[in-house]
């Protein structure tokens, strides 16, 4: 079973930067990640994510802030935020699109920005 473990989380004032981990007990190197976030009273929704070619997608809200990227040889994927708003605030998984290990989900890192 994968192990993914994220990290990076933490308080921080808007307009504010963070980076988040996410370290794979498997290869990733084939696998389409993303970054995905569940805000208190929300869906979870994917934020940030590779295509099949290797390039990017990110949702409307976060384009221009967040980048996401990844180390194969580490098993990593990260997530730059910068100038992050109070509406970022969620607790934020890494996972891959298509949920090819089901409903595993780790234990996400929460990112809580003050206003």
């Amino acid at each position: 079973q994968v192990q993914l473990v994220e990290s990076g989380g933490g308080l921080v004032q808007a307009g504010g930067s963070l980076r988040l981990s996410c370290a794979a007990s498997t290869s990733i190197r084939n696998i389409r990640m993303g970054w995905f976030r569940e805000a208190p009273g929300k869906q979870r929704e994917l934020v940030a994510s590779f295509t099949s070619t290797g390039n990017t997608n990110y949702t409307d809200s976060v384009k221009g802030r967040f980048t996401i990227s990844r180390d194969n040889a580490k098993n990593t994927v990260y997530l730059q935020m910068n100038s992050l708003k109070p509406e970022d605030t969620a607790v934020y998984y890494c996972n891959s699109v298509f949920y090819i290990w089901g409903n595993y989900w780790g234990q996400g890192t929460q990112v809580t920005v003050s206003s």
